[in-house]
């Protein structure tokens, strides 16, 4: 397991969250973290406290949404803020080259591309969430104030 911290996407992450705030640590998981179900009985946590990092395809740009583990984003409310007729979540390929990460270890954070952040505002319901760290079986332990400053993203309210 000490191995997937050598992983590239994993060293991205930590070097970026490390330059915001030394104090951020990748926590590498004994067991799988690909759902936010799986994160949180890994970490002895509510579902909610776990941020889904979820791309989406608005017409031809992406942007990330970041949502709450026991919600889910609203295409509705997001073609209303976009004032985009054509939303839908990205296939695999669009996620891997977008963001640099596969499935299931998307970060929040030190994406492939440049992308618009939208959080959704449930999140602040927790002192602390889990984000994915580049890998699976890694994830970052954060407060909400600091995901969005770390983002530079904007609070909406998305899910439901």
């Amino acid at each position: 397991m000490e191995n997937l911290l050598k992983k590239e996407t994993v060293i991205r992450v930590q070097e970026f969250i490390k330059k915001f705030n030394p104090k951020l640590e990748i926590i590498v998981l004994k067991t799988n973290a690909r759902t936010a179900n799986d994160a949180a009985n890994s970490l002895k946590c509510e579902v909610g406290a776990i941020v889904k990092s979820l791309l989406f395809k608005a017409e031809n740009s992406f942007l990330i949404c970041l949502i709450a583990g026991d919600k889910r984003c609203s295409l509705n409310k997001l073609k209303k803020i976009l004032n985009k007729k054509d939303v839908s979540m990205a296939n695999a390929n669009e996620v891997k080259k977008n963001t640099g990460f596969s499935i299931g270890g998307v970060a929040p954070v030190a994406h492939a591309a440049s992308l618009d952040i939208f959080i959704d505002k449930s999140l602040n319901r927790f002192p602390y969430i889990f984000a994915a760290a580049g890998h699976p079986n890694c994830v970052f332990k954060i407060k909400y104030e600091e995901l969005v400053k770390i983002t530079k993203g904007s609070e909406k309210e998305i899910s439901e």
